[in-house]
């Protein structure tokens, strides 16, 4: 490897390392101005479509919680990399897949039908383990986007309660992309509203601890409307190569 090589390797960690501190900075100040504490908000570090040596570089500076929206890029992934990273599946999922990551998922933030959760339900008992999920919601009904209704979630999450090998932990949005990221304020306060609601009707196995909302461009936002998860991917990595 040539010098202008090392080189170039060291500026890339040293910029990535810098963009987790400016996004963890703004975590912290979002937090403030809202009154919350910082260690209420966990930073999902989005790597899909980066190789593994970014992946690395990022875990170096401190990252733990890494999202992918495959499930081939998990399961490439998982072995070439420390084994106290926690994954987070974030993109859809397709029943077919679910037996190659359920072991291996800290949580599954797209659940959006009930025959989804059955087959997690179904592979995780053979596992012998217990799936964290969250139940997506498209907020702003977008047609592009995966998700349920404001008015469907409490009867999926009723359902979803029966099975013993999965627990609803919060929800889950993916915002429209826009300029000003104070457009997407009103999808964040329903998406809190809606947890605050469902909390209060008790629901067995059931918990609404977990709100997976804001991403680059509004996740500022997001924390000051009550995001207990970011998901956070252009501003940590850069732009992405989706022709790898």
């Amino acid at each position: 490897m040539s010098k202008n090589q090392i080189l170039s390797i060291k500026e890339e960690d040293t910029m990535l390392s810098e963009n987790l501190r400016d996004v963890e900075k703004k975590i912290e100040g979002a937090c403030i101005r809202s009154g919350r504490n910082p260690k209420e908000v966990t930073l999902i570090a989005v790597s899909k479509t980066k190789p593994v040596e970014m992946l690395q570089e990022a875990y170096d500076a401190g990252a733990r919680e890494f999202g992918e929206n495959k499930v081939q890029e998990i399961t490439a992934k998982y072995d070439q990399l420390p084994q106290d990273i926690h994954w987070h599946m974030i993109g859809h999922l397709q029943r077919n897949k679910v037996k190659y990551i359920v072991d291996k998922v800290k949580m599954i933030h797209s659940v959006d039908s009930l025959r989804l959760a059955e087959t997690i339900d179904k592979e995780a008992q053979k596992k012998n383990v217990v799936v964290p999920v969250l139940i997506e919601v498209n907020v702003a009904e977008e047609d592009s986007k995966f998700g349920l209704s404001l008015e469907e979630v409490v009867s999926l999450i009723e359902a979803v309660s029966k099975l013993p090998n999965v627990r609803v932990q919060g929800l889950m949005t993916v915002a429209p992309f826009v300029e000003n990221p104070e457009e997407n304020r009103e999808i964040f306060r329903s998406l809190k509203k809606l947890s605050v609601d469902i909390t209060a009707k008790n629901i067995n196995n059931v918990t609404m601890s977990v709100l997976s909302m804001g991403m680059t461009n509004d996740y500022e936002v997001a924390i000051e409307e009550g995001a207990t998860m970011v998901r956070v991917g252009t501003g940590i990595f850069g732009a992405r190569d989706y022709s790898r």
